[in-house]
């Protein structure tokens, strides 16, 4: 009789965020707030898209945000590594934020409503 196998344990390929759709978030190192209002799981552009603007490499493994730029009217995609929670409780100014969020709650975003 031979022996019973053991089953290795699943490891996920990858990692939970760190951030949640409508939390607010600061760049570390351009120093802009935003609001996330989409993630990926890992990274979600193209390869042309990565040589050009992700100049410091960052992981294609690990998630990548959606973030809103405060104060601008577009938004950025940024690794998770360049992003750290805002905890200043001021709002964030864009003007696509309406077509995502409608109600801020000090230091979060939340859809309360079905928008279109």
């Amino acid at each position: 009789m031979s022996e019973p196998r053991t089953r290795e344990p699943r490891i996920s390929a990858s990692p939970e965020p760190k951030f949640k759709i409508g939390q607010v978030v600061q760049h570390l190192r351009f120093a802009y707030r935003g609001v996330v209002h989409d993630l990926h799981e890992t990274f979600g552009q193209s390869d042309e898209w990565y040589e050009q603007v992700a100049r410091s490499r960052p992981p294609k493994d690990k998630p990548w945000y959606c973030v809103l730029v405060n104060g601008g009217e577009h938004e950025t995609y940024v690794a998770e590594r360049h992003l750290e929670a805002d905890t200043s409780g001021e709002p964030i100014k864009n003007p696509q934020l309406d077509d995502y969020f409608d109600e801020f709650r000090g230091d979060h975003y939340a859809r309360t409503q079905n928008l279109n």
